[in-house]
């Protein structure tokens, strides 16, 4: 088994998740990249690696119960422990309700709240066995708020919120097992490219100019979760853009 701190992170490709990634592994962390674009994992590997980190990844699809358990499967195999699982994978695809995009609900539904479920069943098990160990799921400032056009993606990041709390409060006292909740507002990533609906993407132009987050921001938010000592519980991080309200 590794001394060596280990992470798991889903949505490795890009944005948040990629940010973290090299984060985590310039702290001298051992990471375990999951996404489903194998090119993008291998040049992220690459580059932590050629940046004197240590990565190893795995193609997976967060909506596949099996695929998440095989990834634990791997790191236990590799490192012989998981201290840390970032649930970052998610969509994004607003529309107005009327336009029933129901095939985007569903992917919302699978990708935000079954991929943290299933995130949570593939570790849970392994930490409550180490009495160890530090899940973070990400949700979003669309979790605490709803405008329109986000109501099916709020509903997803609510839930991620709840069920977040749920399993915290549920964790035995005597393991060191700590769960956070990452809100994110604004931040400059891929996830406004699955949007379809122009009336939402109207809106946007029309809302006016402001300073982005960028997904550095958010993996400085979650180094600082993670590095806590281990008495200290990072519940949850709301982070946002000065200017959004």
């Amino acid at each position: 088994m590794t001394t060596e701190k280990t992470a798991i992170i889903t949505g490795a490709s890009s944005g948040i998740g990629e940010a973290t990634a090299k984060e985590l592994a310039a702290r001298g962390y051992s990471v375990l990249l999951a996404a489903r674009r194998e090119e993008r994992l291998k040049e992220l590997k690459e580059e932590i690696e050629a940046a004197g980190g240590k990565a190893d990844y795995q193609v997976t699809d967060v909506t596949s119960a099996d695929e998440m358990k095989a990834l634990a499967d791997r790191a236990i195999e590799k490192y012989g422990k998981i201290d840390i699982l970032v649930n970052n994978a998610g969509l994004m695809p607003l529309s107005f309700m009327n336009k029933l995009k129901v095939d985007e609900w569903d992917r919302m539904v699978d990708v935000n709240i079954k991929g943290v479920l299933y995130g949570i069943a593939a570790v849970l098990p392994i930490m409550e066995k180490q009495k160890f160990g530090h899940i973070l799921n990400v949700s979003s400032v669309a979790g605490h708020t709803i405008s329109k056009g986000s109501a099916v993606y709020s509903g997803t990041k609510f839930a991620v919120r709840a069920i977040s709390e749920g399993l915290r409060m549920e964790i035995d006292p005597s393991h060191e097992i700590r769960v956070t909740i990452v809100s994110p507002g604004a931040v400059a990533t891929e996830l406004t490219n699955t949007i379809t609906d122009d009336d939402v993407l109207n809106a946007f132009k029309e809302g006016g100019q402001m300073e982005l987050l960028n997904a550095q921001d958010i993996a400085n938010a979650i180094a600082y979760a993670v590095e806590q000592p281990a008495h200290v519980d990072v519940n949850e991080i709301l982070i946002r853009p000065r200017q959004q309200p």
